[in-house]
């Protein structure tokens, strides 16, 4: 086991719930719908740039099965963070409500940022809708992550789309189920919310995984393995004018090269070019 990539699977999805989380169940009143999906996406973002460079910043089941189907991860590896996850989420949602239970009148039972359907959705969305948005929702961000990564780590501005894709499927999400998209997120919460939350859970383990399973098939299709780094570019090419170019202009043909000739105009006498065979083949 490595214990650096498993402590920072383990402290990245304990964030995550304790803030992300932590927004809807203590702030919500103040800062909407907007301001937890900002909530989610940022922390996400933060977390990519802190942690990506060591373990790759999964901090989701779902992520994590899509990066072992497209062959990135080990088995054992995928076992590791699904453990770190789980127990993070658990871990973080704890602190979140030893917090809440600081704050005078917050009711934490059934609700407690979990997720849900029916009753228990701001649209009374039925199971089959929750089931169905949790898939789609979970597809676009497993097949982000896997399109803007080359193997495991972030590098550069790969946490920027990742980090936007979270907060856009949460604005999308909230009003329909609470946006789960992540098994650890939605396991922590439910266990401390108890009631309906945890009746609901299965839902929000399974569809969230199928998602992940069809991100990572989609994204062999348009990203192959052996398949060209830049696609458009390499299909653009047979339109260019045949003949070589230049690199200012790459639709231009450059001049042909200038050739020798045997008239006698250029070169030494008899038209040969000194270093070069002559007419008969001599030097």
């Amino acid at each position: 086991m490595e214990t650096r990539t498993v402590a920072a699977e383990f402290l990245g999805t304990l964030l995550l719930v304790f803030f992300a989380v932590g927004s809807a169940v203590l702030a919500a009143d103040y800062i909407g719908v907007l301001g937890i999906a900002l909530a989610f996406g940022f922390t996400l973002l933060a977390l990519c740039y802190a942690l990506g460079p060591v373990s790759g910043c999964h901090v989701n089941p779902a992520v994590t099965l899509g990066m072992l189907l497209e062959g990135r991860i080990a088995p054992r590896t995928a076992i590791e963070y699904w453990v770190a996850q789980l127990l993070g989420g658990i871990v973080g949602a704890a602190l979140l409500f030893l917090l809440a239970k600081q704050v005078p009148g917050l009711k934490t039972h059934g609700a407690f940022g979990s997720n849900g359907w029916g009753s228990r959705s701001a649209v009374h969305l039925n199971t089959g809708g929750a089931f169905l948005a949790e898939v789609v929702l979970t597809f676009l961000l497993v097949f982000v992550v896997l399109s803007v990564t080359h193997k495991i780590a972030l590098v550069g501005f790969d946490g920027l789309p990742i980090g936007l894709a979270l907060a856009v499927i949460h604005l999308v999400g909230i009003p329909l189920t609470g946006t789960s998209v992540n098994p650890a997120r939605s396991l922590g919460p439910a266990l401390f919310a108890g009631g309906g939350a945890l009746s609901q859970l299965w839902l929000f383990i399974i569809a969230p995984l199928i998602g992940g399973v069809l991100a990572a098939g989609a994204h062999r299709v348009t990203h192959p393995p052996m398949g060209p780094s830049n696609l458009a570019d390499d299909l653009a090419l047979p339109h260019y004018p045949k003949g070589p170019t230049t690199a200012a202009h790459p639709t231009e043909e450059r001049p042909e090269p200038r050739e020798d000739r045997d008239d006698g105009d250029e070169g030494g006498e008899g038209g040969e070019r000194p270093g070069r065979p002559g007419p008969a083949g001599t030097v």
